[in-house]
């Protein structure tokens, strides 16, 4: 998708788009889309009314599930029935968590971005200056305050995930108190004001495991939008190995090497986050490959 920047801040850009036999209509109520086959259910634009809640996603690119040159338009709901949908709209309302890793690598983008920008626009009715209604401004993707005329735009909370290694060449995943018993995950944690990525990095491990690590390297970056993270993904050394959960948090951490966490996942002992999160492709970046399933699904 290209989602057309330039475009979106040209004023008058929906009302000129809606309505368009080249325009289809994304559908997102309380985080949920419609979804039917594995692919999220676009409408036609054309004889729908233009809602105030339209928000610009962006323009099909040569390649896409969809035709070339497909302006997508999203339109945020109060609840699924003020859809107006007929029998042959049917489908299901799903969460980007159900559907992420069955849908098409297109339509995965096109959820995290609507899902992104509904979040911002529920959480951000009002001016944070004066506290006035904003309105939608720029294709749904700035909000303005009419009273003080300030701009306003969507927020994306930078937060760290790391895989640390010790010098037996293990990985150090900890165990969160709200998890299943036997889920273990690597650390992550939310990057401060006036804090480097790298910095936050050493912080957030040594205080949630008390493992002191060094040289942090980036990784890669995965949009979570739960509601509005940027997990940016590193690998680190620990040069203090000696475990401390904070106990808050983290209620468990272990050094764990690729023998006994292969061991553990085949047993069903231990289980780790699913295919489509950074913190799996971090683990298995580690492991040398995809790790093993339970025998259970064997």
């Amino acid at each position: 998708m290209d989602r057309g920047c330039d475009r979106r801040a040209r004023p008058g850009l929906l009302e000129e788009i809606w309505g368009a036999a080249t325009t289809s209509v994304m559908l997102m109520s309380s985080a949920r889309t419609l979804v039917r086959g594995n692919k999220i259910v676009l409408l036609p634009s054309e004889g729908r009314p233009l809602p105030a809640s339209a928000v610009y996603l962006g323009r099909a690119v040569p390649g896409a599930d969809v035709p070339a040159g497909t302006d997508i338009v999203l339109e945020i709901l109060e609840a699924p029935e003020e859809a107006g949908l007929s029998a042959a709209d049917d489908g299901d309302w799903l969460g980007l968590r159900e559907v992420a890793a069955d849908v098409s690598a297109q339509d995965a983008g096109l959820f995290v971005e609507a899902a992104a920008i509904s979040n911002w626009h529920a959480s951000h009715t009002h001016c944070p200056l004066c506290g006035t209604p904003t309105r939608p401004e720029q294709g749904g993707w700035v909000r303005r305050c009419p009273s003080d005329n300030s701009e306003h735009f969507p927020r994306t909370d930078p937060a760290i995930i790391v895989s640390v290694l010790d010098e037996q060449d293990r990985i150090l995943l900890g165990h969160n108190k709200s998890w299943p018993v036997g889920r273990y995950s690597t650390l992550a944690g939310f990057v401060e004001p006036g804090e480097s990525l790298e910095a936050a990095v050493i912080r957030e491990v040594e205080e949630e495991s008390g493992v002191l690590v060094q040289s942090p390297q980036y990784m890669g970056s995965q949009p979570w939008p739960f509601p509005a993270s940027l997990m940016l993904g590193f690998t680190a050394t620990a040069v203090r190995t000696d475990l401390t959960p904070d106990g808050v948090e983290i209620s468990d951490v272990r050094w764990f090497s690729r023998e006994e966490l292969a061991d553990g996942i085949e047993s069903g002992e231990v289980r780790v986050a699913p295919g489509i999160s950074i913190a799996r492709a971090l683990i298995e970046h580690w492991y040398g490959g995809p790790l093993p399933e339970p025998r259970a699904w064997q």
